[in-house]
């Protein structure tokens, strides 16, 4: 039988506790500990499956909708969340000897959510088939005792081929029409602003290592990397 949540674990609690004014409402962050503690602990990490599990106090605006909005949709300072996490876990790593600090790369699979951010259709030579997937750089810093994330970015899908493939297909010897003239450029500008913001994993993982040196949270770390020059 499964039991329900009935609060925030002291133990989630004070995990989050540092990370408290990164929000500027206290049901902003309510919601937000609810929503670790179901990934945490629910066996449903959906959100409805997180929501069904819990057991507080109903009181007004406590619901699945409010939860969504306070994670997915409310200002909270998602910019600061990373930063902060690597001060936090930065002070449970000094004395504690050789730590060394990991970059890699990996896919998250979303077979059932094609629609999810930055998914892509195509074929994923590590289990040698076709998937969606998102693409992710990641850093962790890890010592004898302990390993902990601090950086982790998601890598839009390359497009290129296609957007290119597309606009040679589209392609007119002449545009009479002002209408018709304004979208082709309009389309080319697109194409262009794609192939220039697109990041190889490879400067992703640089952009990482240069966040964290400026940050200078893990001075005494060497750095680990798996990370293939193309794509």
């Amino acid at each position: 039988m499964l039991l329900p949540l009935v609060g925030i674990p002291e133990l989630i609690a004070e995990g989050l506790r540092p990370y408290r004014d990164l929000f500027c409402r206290a049901a902003g962050f309510e919601h937000v500990s609810r929503y670790v503690t179901g990934l945490l602990l629910s066996p449903n990490k959906t959100l409805q499956g997180i929501h069904a599990q819990q057991v507080w106090p109903e009181e007004a605006g406590v619901s699945r909708r409010a939860m969504h909005a306070a994670v997915f949709e409310a200002g909270w300072n998602s910019d600061g969340l990373l930063p902060r996490h690597r001060a936090v876990v930065s002070e449970a790593h000094r004395g504690q000897g050789l730590e060394v600090m990991g970059l890699d790369w990996t896919y998250v699979h979303h077979d059932q959510g094609p629609e999810i951010y930055a998914a892509k259709r195509a074929y994923d030579h590590v289990e040698g088939r076709l998937s969606t997937y998102q693409t992710l750089v990641t850093a962790v810093v890890a010592n004898a005792d302990r390993v902990d994330g601090v950086a982790v970015e998601v890598q839009f899908p390359n497009y290129q081929a296609e957007e290119l493939g597309y606009l040679n297909i589209t392609a007119q010897d002449e545009y009479t029409d002002v209408a018709q003239a304004r979208q082709r450029f309009i389309d080319l500008l697109h194409y262009q602003k794609n192939r220039l913001t697109y990041r190889k994993r490879t400067e992703m993982a640089v952009e990482i290592v240069r966040q964290l040196e400026t940050e200078g949270q893990f001075p005494e770390a060497p750095y680990a990397f798996d990370i293939p020059k193309l794509k």
